[in-house]
Formats: structure tokens, C-alpha cells, sequence
């Protein structure tokens, strides 16, 4: 999926997104996540089209995906 969103983000020509790798973040039993920052928004994903939501509404049109979101209690 990282590859995936590399691609993507690439493909969509979005400035200063840089997409890492990283450990588990703490959030292990909750499957893949991601975190965006400099918001810290965290979001979990289970597809491609997870993922083009969350470039799509997050990334581009500045909004949160709000059923994807993980909360900070989580």
C-alpha cells in the first residue's frame, strides 16, 4: 500500500508530500495506519480506495475522512 500512495501522490502532483515508512507507531492492533502531519491527523486503511479517499479529501480538498479517522483514545 505504501508503494501504492507513492505512486499516487506522484501521479497527482501534490507538493511537499512525502510519503516514509515507519514502525509499528503504537497502533499496531488497529492494522496499517498512517499519520499526517503537520496536523497529526491518523487515519487507518484497509484498500486502495481507503487510501484514494484519504488523498482525495484529506490531502487535496483539506478535509478529515472522518470514518477512517482514528480518535486519540485508540
Amino acid at each position: 500500500m505504501r508503494n501504492y500512495m507513492k505512486v499516487r501522490v506522484k501521479e497527482l502532483g501534490l507538493p511537499a508530500t512525502r510519503i516514509n515508512t515507519a514502525g509499528c507507531l503504537d497502533r499496531c492492533e488497529l492494522g496499517p495506519v498512517m499519520v499526517i502531519y503537520p496536523q497529526g491527523t491518523w487515519y487507518r486503511y484497509e484498500s486502495q480506495d481507503d487510501i484514494e479517499e484519504i488523498l482525495q479529501t484529506h490531502l487535496i480538498e483539506g478535509k478529515i475522512v472522518e470514518r477512517l479517522q482514528l480518535q486519540p483514545d485508540q
